[in-house]
């Protein structure tokens, strides 16, 4: 065997291993649901997002236990691609194993060597003329021959939950009339139907979402079926998602990863694609857990808009980080964040402090309140893209983390989010009916935050965007930490003046120290915005709320967070029928 060829056979061997652990920790999310065992949910979920790093530098230890130093010149790796392309045609998850090979290859040698001859910067699959075989991830069912709720209950029995449902014949009534009344095609004939059922269930969190498609002569109508488990009863359906707008938060960019086993992804996300369309490939394999496809398809996305495009990167408007320098693209919808190479004095942490709360935030539940961030090193962009001003303002703010190449601009270490307004930058444009709305989600944002374990630190309005959807998220995570390292304390009360002075100095000195009551000072100095946020939440004043929930979460609760509007649920039927 030609050296070149087992190179290629031990980061292929190295890649199956990865996907396989992937898939096993994957397949114990049907267990857990069955079990209610929420804890060991998250705990699966959080560490199934190191394991692909840890492969790769498995990888890379084999290689050099097998082969001589000497190994690492261009020649011999471009041989060595060549044998991988050979083994990928018809493998089932070609695409994730190119990017395998490619954070393999990455590791070894310097940025230069980063160019398609080496790496798959393009895709071979496309080159390749195979269809996905996108028939392998579901099956039909016709109501015509069983008609439609025998047909619904047929699609319920083939994931064979083990945890009976407290009454399934119920659910299956409210699910046939929430369809009709929401299906944009109305009421069809049984003998007009088609049901494409995704035959992977979707868990996270406490729910199991099943995912299809009717298809009729009037055309498609996709839609989402959450179950639930409540436990000592038993499983229930709680909704019936058929709204494009709930479908896309659902799998939106601030919410955690899906456990859903797959063996042909590119089949399953290329189905998710024909119902969410406005969905791109990065956003649809991130969110079913592979979230380093995510990153290659998003590269790809990227170099294609920078060459269809000649808008040039602009400083992202708003109040500048004392952390962070964000620049944007105004035709591309994300934003572009690089650590300064020195923070504002307040800020009393490092980089390597700043890198792990981001990490942090990567591995834990985002409950659909903190955006996704996409890190990458070594990031080549066109200087001619960059305005005069901006590049000038980076060379004053990012040195460090920046150099220039010829007509490239290399950032060593890049953070790259969803763009969204700020929120101080929304309400000064907003109608009262709109702060009205949106200051009460900024109260849920919060409140759904700390049910996590999450402590924003920053929580000025600056540090949040709203997104297409009038969702407050939290962008900004350089102070993040648990809520349980967080102590929560109320302002001592007194008459005295001079005393509480005194007491409030000692207090604050404590480190940890956090009073609550300082919301109302310094979220923000406008009357009104404070009113409509603490008219609708002023329990986010009260230092025992804060510990209310600390305890909770010390006592192992995992508070239920919907991705969909309460008015949609079916459990008024439940809680009616419970008395």
């Amino acid at each position: 065997m030609s050296q070149a060829k087992q190179i290629a056979e031990i980061i292929l061997k190295g890649f199956r291993r990865h996907f396989n652990l992937f898939q096993a920790i994957t397949a114990k999310a049907k267990q857990r649901f069955e079990l209610a065992d929420w804890r060991a949910f998250q705990q699966d979920s959080s560490e199934r997002i190191s394991f692909y790093d840890q492969r790769v530098i498995e990888a890379i230890a084999q290689l050099a236990t097998a082969l001589p130093s000497q190994c690492l010149n261009e020649t011999l790796w471009q041989q060595v691609k060549q044998h991988y392309i050979e083994f990928l045609a018809f493998h089932p998850q070609a695409e994730l194993a190119e990017t395998f090979y490619n954070s393999v290859f990455c590791q070894l040698f310097e940025r230069k060597y980063f160019h398609n001859q080496n790496i798959f910067v393009e895709s071979t699959l496309s080159k390749q003329h195979l269809p996905a075989p996108i028939a392998s991830v579901y099956d039909s069912y016709f109501p015509s021959q069983d008609g439609l709720k025998q047909t619904l209950r047929n699609i319920v029995a083939s994931f064979g939950f083990i945890t009976p449902f407290i009454n399934l014949d119920r659910d299956i009534r409210l699910i046939v009339k929430s369809f009709v009344t929401q299906s944009a095609h109305g009421e069809q004939p049984v003998y007009q139907i088609r049901f494409d059922i995704l035959k992977s269930v979707f868990y996270r969190n406490k729910a199991a979402y099943i995912v299809g498609r009717a298809v009729t002569p009037n055309g498609q109508q996709p839609f989402i079926i959450p179950v639930l488990h409540r436990e000592g009863a038993g499983l229930f359906i709680d909704t019936l998602v058929t709204d494009a707008k709930q479908m896309t938060i659902i799998f939106g960019f601030s919410r955690a990863y899906f456990m859903v086993a797959t063996q042909v992804p590119s089949a399953l996300v290329h189905f998710l694609r024909e119902l969410l369309p406005h969905k791109t490939l990065a956003e649809l394999y991130a969110s079913i857990g592979l979230h380093k496809q995510g990153k290659t398809e998003f590269y790809r996305e990227l170099l294609s808009h920078l060459h269809s495009s000649n808008d040039q990167f602009l400083a992202a408007p708003g109040v500048r980080g004392m952390v962070m320098m964000v620049f944007t693209l105004p035709s591309f919808p994300y934003v572009f964040k690089v650590i300064r190479d020195k923070f504002a004095p307040s800020k009393e942490f490092g980089r390597e402090t700043v890198k792990a709360r981001y990490l942090l935030v990567k591995k834990h539940d985002r409950v659909g309140r903190m955006a996704d961030t996409l890190e990458y090193s070594y990031v080549a962009l066109p200087k001619n893209r960059f305005s005069p001003e901006l590049l000038a303002e980076l060379q004053q703010t990012i040195a460090e983390s920046m150099c220039i190449e010829d007509d490239l601009v290399i950032i060593k270490h890049l953070y790259i989010e969803r763009r969204m307004i700020p929120l101080n930058l929304y309400l000064e444009q907003a109608s009262l009916e709109e702060k009205t709305h949106i200051m009460d989600d900024y109260g849920k944002a919060i409140k759904e935050m700390i049910g996590a374990n999450i402590f924003p630190g920053d929580m000025l309005l600056k540090n949040f965007g709203v997104t297409r959807h009038k969702r407050v998220v939290f962008y900004d995570y350089d102070e993040v930490q648990y809520m349980l390292d967080v102590n929560f304390r109320r302002f001592p009360k007194t008459d005295n003046y001079e005393d509480a002075l005194f007491a409030e100095g000692i207090i604050c000195a404590a480190p940890g120290d956090v009073f609550p009551e300082q919301m109302a000072t310094f979220v923000t100095p406008q009357p009104q915005i404070k009113q409509l946020l603490f008219s609708k939440h002023p329990e986010l004043l009260d230092a025992a709320y804060w510990r209310e929930k600390q305890h909770n979460i010390r006592s192992g609760v995992v508070e239920d967070i919907f991705p969909y509007p309460d008015k949609i649920r079916f459990y008024h039927h439940y809680n009616e029928t419970q008395g």
